[in-house]
């Protein structure tokens, strides 16, 4: 019997950051139980399990071939291996054959970057982490300097965090407020960080400068011309 419920696909790589997926996998299987018109999948290219940025490890629960039209995709991201799956054909074509169908095209941190490599950027705004965001312009996009982006069927969220006020954002928009509320709370989501807002006004770039070098040099060692893509606007 063919399954009706629309399918929500979330996108596993080797090295991906945790909680760019695991975030927003939380909301929107809690939207699949209050609505049993949605269902969530974790895909890859196949269902062995992959190391992530941390000693946790994740193991899909279905392969690419098994949702070729999910109804919405949602890429997380992550540092040098994140950019490394920039040139990971397998990943590319399955992105490009997903978001032909699907109603939602969605990223979070830099998975946005993966989403420009397989050339679904060009002519949108969108965002990123913040240390990477102008390396947008390199895949076509505009740069948007906010939590998250929505431009037609693609939704892109800045870093790490910003993932679960997106999955939020989803669940109003597909099921309305009132149940995006519930599940907020259901997750005791209301952050009040130790160390208080950030102040975007002095944020640390120059400090993390080097580190972002490393992550370019490091992940791109194998694509130089994506390399001089992304910084030629850069």
């Amino acid at each position: 019997m063919t399954d009706e419920r629309k399918t929500i696909a979330f996108v596993v790589y080797p090295g991906l950051t945790p909680l760019d997926l695991v975030g927003p996998l939380q909301v929107l299987s809690a939207l699949a139980q209050f609505d049993r018109g949605y269902r969530t999948v974790v895909v890859g290219a196949t269902t062995d399990t992959v190391g992530t940025d941390t000693p946790l490890r994740i193991a899909p629960s279905h392969t690419f071939d098994e949702v070729p039209s999910p109804f919405a995709v949602l890429v997380p991201g992550g540092t040098v291996p994140t950019l490394r799956a920039m040139s990971d054909e397998t990943l590319l074509a399955w992105l490009r054959t997903a978001a032909a169908s699907a109603e939602l095209v969605t990223s979070v941190c830099t998975g946005s970057l993966i989403l420009g490599a397989a050339g679904l950027l060009e002519g949108k705004r969108a965002t990123t982490h913040w240390m990477f965001r102008d390396l947008l312009t390199g895949l076509g996009a505009t740069p948007v300097a906010e939590r998250w982006v929505e431009d037609g069927s693609l939704i892109t969220a800045a870093g790490v965090s910003a993932g679960i006020d997106l999955a939020l954002h989803l669940v109003e928009r597909l099921a309305g407020r009132q149940l995006a509320t519930n599940i907020q709370f259901a997750i005791e989501y209301d952050p009040e960080p130790p160390q208080g807002g950030l102040d975007w006004a002095n944020q640390p770039y120059g400090d993390l400068k080097p580190l972002r070098e490393h992550t370019l040099r490091e992940g791109l060692a194998g694509n130089p011309a994506l390399m001089g893509k992304l910084l030629a606007h850069a």
